[in-house]
């Protein structure tokens, strides 16, 4: 692998440290190369990310780089017979980069709210990474407050990925409680004639089933409403999966019978969890 650095290339370090904002260029000596680089490029396919294959290398250019694209870049040769490709492992090079920008210490998150699973057959990552490779970081628990050290035995930090529990025990809080639960109406006041619908969300372990239950103000007069029921897996990178289970009431217009609690029940084989909202006929 060679990165541009000041107008030639050269090959880069296992580590590097850029400056958010500049334009990264990477390429990789072959006919045919492959390129791996941070899931967050691939999940919004976005377009300030070029892979090309020339004849004789592959080009990988990132333009308008921020913070949160920190994370490794590899790329490995391909052995190819027909259309049949496999890895070729004596041709491979990697670079792990931090993107440094003002105000941002911390490697942006996807998504504000992720869950964790501790289980003990495996590793567990707390995705706390850094843009500066030389910052110090601590893990805390929100409740009960409390500094949770990585002791480099049980608990390590790993600039790359996180807080990396080794070997998961019971006092690390292994979950066992029912699913955590959100509830959401398309709107709260609704008027007569429209439609409406309340989405009931669960974030939970991939293999995990969750059972819904509605309560809704029109049942006892038999009002017809239709309730679908769906899960799918996300993968969030860095080896983890969350599987997201959903229920969404929809009732079609709206009376003033249908006005009142909509209240859902999400249950697993740890236990149950109800949530409600509240839609008022405007």
């Amino acid at each position: 692998m060679q990165a541009m650095d000041n107008g030639r290339f050269q090959k880069p370090g296992a580590v590097m440290s850029l400056t958010a904002g500049q334009t990264v260029e990477l390429r990789c000596k072959g006919s045919r190369v492959e390129w791996s680089y941070p899931a967050y490029l691939d999940t919004f396919k976005d377009s300030r990310l070029s892979v090309k294959q020339n004849e004789r290398y592959g080009q990988l250019t990132l333009a308008n780089s921020t913070s949160a694209d920190t994370g490794e870049f590899s790329c490995w040769g391909q052995l190819c017979n027909g259309y049949i490709c496999r890895r070729d492992e004596t041709r491979t090079g990697s670079t792990y980069i931090f993107f440094t920008e003002k105000g941002e210490l911390f490697v942006p998150s996807t998504s504000y709210f992720d869950v964790v699973y501790l289980n003990p057959d495996r590793q567990a990552v707390v995705p706390c990474r850094v843009t500066v490779p030389s910052a110090k970081v601590t893990l805390h628990r929100e409740f009960p407050a409390k500094e949770i050290p990585a002791n480099g035995t049980d608990i390590v930090y790993d600039m790359k990925r996180g807080f990396v529990y080794l070997q998961p025990q019971s006092h690390h809080q292994v979950p066992s409680g029912p699913p955590s639960t959100t509830i959401l109406a398309s709107s709260n006041k609704v008027n007569g004639g429209d439609d409406i619908s309340v989405l009931c969300t669960v974030l939970g372990e991939p293999d995990v089933e969750v059972e819904f239950r509605w309560i809704f103000p029109g049942q006892k007069d038999e009002r017809p409403v239709t309730i679908q029921d769906t899960w799918r897996l996300i993968h969030r990178g860095l080896g983890h999966t969350t599987r997201i289970s959903q229920s969404v009431i929809t009732v079609e217009d709206f009376e003033t019978i249908d006005a009142g609690y909509y209240i859902c029940t999400a249950q697993n084989l740890r236990g149950q969890t109800t949530v409600a909202t509240t839609v008022e006929f405007s």
